[in-house]
């Protein structure tokens, strides 16, 4: 019986089941508390800025470079 009726679900509305579906995989999720969110939040835009800051420094180092090596020419 519990065969026949996932059978007769699964070929539902292609739609419903999906949303069925994604409702039950979200349920699965752990998902991390505001703290951890915040804190991880923090850390990516701290990376994003040190990077950002070296390659504005690397690219100031190489434009001076070429500009000096074109002066010379």
């Amino acid at each position: 019986m519990a065969k026949a009726l996932a059978k007769r679900r699964s070929r539902g509305n292609p739609i419903s089941r999906y949303l069925r579906e994604t409702s039950g995989e979200l349920r699965k999720v752990t998902w991390p508390s505001r703290q951890d969110a915040t804190r991880l939040t923090v850390l990516v835009l701290a990376v994003v800025v040190v990077s950002s800051l070296f390659l504005g420094f690397m690219d100031f180092v190489f434009r001076s470079l070429i500009g000096f090596i074109i002066t010379l020419g």
